[in-house]
């Protein structure tokens, strides 16, 4: 399969993207890419080095009449995000991905593709192997673990790169050009429960909530996809006001970044409630389906009878828990007051597991703006803590502030012009990049983003357009002939 993905133009970019998907990435899991990388820039003879957390760093010196010009750093992150369906048999820390060509789009069998950042880093990868390409001198910075928590630009250290301008390879619209991102922080909410000894005549049934489009969790949060975790919420609910159903055990969605595509839990009910509970719980089933008919046209969501489980969550806690799962705000809060269309503040309630006497409820927030971003996570801290959760605030990065006076901004826009014959949409994102935490240690260093189409990163449907990436070759090229001269 990888081996067609090879013949596809720029070849070059290709060959390096296949080479790095052969390579297992999990976040905070990368030794063996940053070995491969390391290995990468010493077989070219190019300083090579890996600071304290694990970036890696190649510098290459400038081609021949390009000594003068100001030096640029190009990054992007190496680790991937790991989602698979859930009827594929795959393990990402032993496989490659396996790669698929479907028209104009290059996709994986089952899994995600890593195109969200792999691109970015083949991009890199083939300029440094290149003999031919006009470019300055080049700071190539590999960040880790950007997927789950951003610790390698956090952890990167000023004085390190020399570099005056920064080109991020990580964003997904190949007619936009990004300016500034969201911030985020990660709120935790978790409680212990007393396990009950399962009630006499009840009977189990096991739910299932599947074949949601997901998605990422900034990009894609104002789409109004359905949240497995919401959603299983919801049926839940329902069951326990009306029949007084008992959760046994619950496990919805994988990564904070991702919306939850899936969700399963494992309830009891009275025997004498079965035929009621089946015939209204049929109901609101098929009332779900027809509001997402239309944005979720394969959600599927069954129930079926499993043997009855020892023990069930005890009532008090279960009522507490349901109820602020419901109350708890998913998606967006706020739209951004001073950039159209732009969404400024939003939360993901991203995990869910139950089991064992223990409930672990993860959410993502992000926002644009710090007061916003912990006015929301105040307000989710509240709705968890009346219910007896314990919540903690984790991993916080800061957002990107746009620079509309930007140097590289004022280069990028008119050469897209003349290379494209038509506007790129000067952007901010609602995703994280690492450019606002870079620029903390780096606050002189100015900063552009921009790269190919990519759809349902973060999800098994991930897919990147091999037009899209020959037009962002095209560009990325073009930008590096274009860099402006050092001031004198």
């Amino acid at each position: 399969m990888n081996s067609a993905i090879r013949k596809l133009e720029p070849t070059s970019l290709w060959n390096h993207f296949s080479d790095l998907n052969s390579v297992p990435r999990p976040s905070k899991k990368e030794e063996r890419v940053i070995q491969f990388m390391v290995d990468f820039g010493k077989h070219l003879n190019l300083k090579t080095i890996v600071d304290s957390v694990g970036n890696v760093i190649i510098t290459k010196p400038a081609t021949k009449g390009f000594e003068n010009r100001k030096t640029i750093v190009m990054q992007s992150h190496l680790d991937m995000v790991h989602q698979k369906n859930s009827d594929t048999v795959f393990d990402f820390e032993a496989e490659g991905i396996k790669m698929l060509i479907d028209g104009d789009w290059v996709t994986a069998d089952g899994t995600t593709l890593g195109a969200d950042n792999g691109l970015g880093v083949a991009t890199i990868m083939a300029i440094l192997s290149s003999n031919d390409i006009e470019h300055p001198a080049i700071e190539a910075l590999f960040t880790i673990d950007e997927e789950t928590g951003m610790t390698g630009a956090m952890g990167l250290k000023g004085g390190l790169l020399e570099g005056e301008i920064l080109l991020n390879l990580d964003t997904e619209e190949d007619d936009e050009i990004d300016m500034g991102c969201a911030g985020g922080v990660d709120v935790t909410a978790t409680r212990n429960y007393t396990e009950e000894t399962t009630p006499e005549k009840t009977i189990a049934f096991k739910i299932s909530a599947t074949g949601l489009q997901g998605g990422h969790s900034g990009m894609d949060i104002h789409k109004g996809f359905g949240n497995a975790n919401k959603i299983m919420n919801r049926l839940l609910y329902n069951g326990f006001e009306h029949f007084g159903l008992r959760i046994a055990e619950l496990e919805g969605g994988s990564l904070r970044n991702a919306i939850p595509r899936e969700s399963f839990a494992t309830i009891v009910i009275d025997e004498i409630s079965k035929e009621p509970f089946l015939f209204e719980i049929d109901a609101l089933i098929e009332t779900i389906k027809s509001e997402f008919k239309t944005i979720e046209p394969n959600l599927s969501i069954d129930i079926i009878p499993v043997d009855s489980p020892m023990k069930t969550m005890s009532l008090g806690v279960q009522e507490g828990f349901i109820k602020s799962v419901y109350a708890a705000l998913n998606g967006v809060y706020k739209m951004s007051p001073d950039i159209p269309d732009l969404v400024e503040t939003s939360n993901n309630i991203a995990r869910i597991i139950v089991k064992d006497g223990e409930i672990t409820i993860a959410c993502l927030t992000r926002s644009s703006s710090e007061s916003s971003k912990y006015d929301l996570a105040n307000s989710l801290r509240s709705c968890f803590e009346l219910s007896g959760f314990d919540v903690e605030f984790s991993g916080s990065y800061p957002g990107w502030q746009p620079n509309v006076n930007s140097e590289i901004l004022k280069i990028l826009s008119p050469l897209y012009e003349e290379l494209f014959q038509e506007k790129a949409n000067v952007v901010a994102c609602h995703a994280g990049l690492e450019c606002g935490i870079l620029g903390q240690n780096y606050p002189d260093m100015d900063m552009i983003s921009f790269g190919p189409t990519i759809k349902g990163a973060h999800s098994p449907d991930e897919r990147v357009s091999i037009s899209s990436v020959q037009k962002f070759w095209k560009f990325t090229l073009e930008i590096l002939k274009n860099i402006p001269a050092r001031n004198s």
